[in-house]
């Protein structure tokens, strides 16, 4: 089996947030569950892309004491998607905090647009690598 990244992020409203991130990422609809209020997932074209799991809830090791650090961090949510102007189309609609706006990263010739989610985490939207040099 290949290796896929499985990332986890633990917020504030786990609701609100599989809200945002399905809006942003055009992601899959999912049906409701009762553990949606501790823990969602969210999946694009069936594919896992991102868990979401309540601060301080089931008391897992480092998902708790929420003020102990800055939020994320160090870490960056990093998606590549295959349609960019359409995700910042998503990200302006959704009035995100924007960090960098749309621009080209020369190394992977990609774009990319850097915002926050409402927990503060940094997440990134990116074109695939070489799509720039296309353009």
């Amino acid at each position: 089996m290949a290796v896929e990244s499985q990332t986890l992020i633990a917020v504030r409203n786990v609701r609100a947030s599989s809200r945002w991130y399905g809006e942003l990422l055009g992601a899959d609809s999912l049906p409701d569950h009762s553990h949606r209020d501790v823990y969602d997932r969210i999946s694009c074209d069936g594919r896992l892309v991102l868990q979401l799991h309540a601060w301080d809830a089931e008391e897992h090791p480092n998902l708790v004491d929420a003020h102990k650090a800055p939020v994320g961090h160090g870490v960056l949510l990093w998606f590549v998607v295959g349609d960019f102007d359409a995700a910042v189309a998503r990200v302006r609609g959704l009035g995100a905090e924007i960090v960098e706006e749309p621009h080209v990263n020369p190394a992977p010739q990609h774009r990319e647009i850097w915002l926050r989610d409402p927990d503060g985490y940094v997440v990134v939207i990116a074109s695939p690598d070489g799509e720039a040099a296309e353009r």
